[in-house]
């Protein structure tokens, strides 16, 4: 097992001259989860009331007790303009990274979480990113958003700049750190120490738990990167 280490599938081929290559198995996971989620949703949609004087149902209470934990405990220190504009993209956020981290547990052929893949990662720090400049221009303007680039004094623009680029790189390799980090300390114990009974608890801790505080983690700086920006 742990000759295989650091090992991955790749697909390969060139377009336009461009060799594109990608992990098969994270692809077709990543879009799995996403299906996944939607399937759930519509579940949990189907049992809501229509009637809003209606008992709740167990469904609906575990949705509107979802609500008031986003609203309160991550979005809580928001405007509240800013914090209806937020809550659809921060539940998402969370959502999908919690399912990718917990993908990693399923006892199937090469499953992975695609949160142990940096492009993933990266790719969900970047739209971040993007956002954050996004909800900060149309809540300051173009002029006084760019302005804050020489704040406190002017000639310290490039150090804001590489700043503003080293926040999002950390936002992306934390979470792939500690995933990919809980999957090699599990395989490595499975491989060489206690190949039936520690795995499985690591799995319980490092995926399971660890997956849950590591998606909070990061939809909690991606709020406050968002509010830093726009208020």
């Amino acid at each position: 097992m742990l000759e295989h280490l650091g090992k991955e599938l790749a697909l390969r081929f060139t377009v336009g001259g461009v060799e594109v290559a990608f992990n098969p198995v994270v692809v077709s996971l990543a879009l799995g989860v996403s299906l996944a989620l939607m399937g759930l949703l519509l579940w949990v949609r189907r049992g809501l009331p229509s009637d809003p004087d209606a008992p709740l149902s167990r469904r609906a209470a575990a949705v509107a007790w979802a609500v008031e934990f986003f609203r309160d405990q991550i979005l809580g220190g928001l405007s509240p303009t800013l914090a209806e504009r937020l809550f659809p993209l921060v539940v998402a956020l969370f959502l999908y990274v919690l399912a990718c981290n917990w993908a990693g547990v399923l006892p199937l052929p090469y499953a992975v979480s695609p949160t142990q893949d940096l492009n993933v990662t990266l790719g969900l720090a970047l739209m971040v990113y993007v956002l954050t400049h996004f909800y900060g221009i149309r809540a300051k303007g173009v002029l006084r958003h760019l302005k804050g680039y020489l704040e406190p004094f002017p000639f310290l623009l490039p150090l804001n700049i590489v700043g503003d680029f080293g926040r999002t790189l950390s936002h992306g390799f934390r979470l792939f750190g500690n995933v990919l980090g809980g999957a090699l300390l599990t395989a490595v114990v499975a491989g060489k120490f206690a190949p039936l009974v520690v795995p499985a608890g690591l799995n319980v801790w490092f995926g399971l738990f660890m997956g849950l505080i590591q998606a909070l983690v990061f939809t909690l700086l991606a709020v406050a990167y968002i509010r830093a920006s726009a208020e």
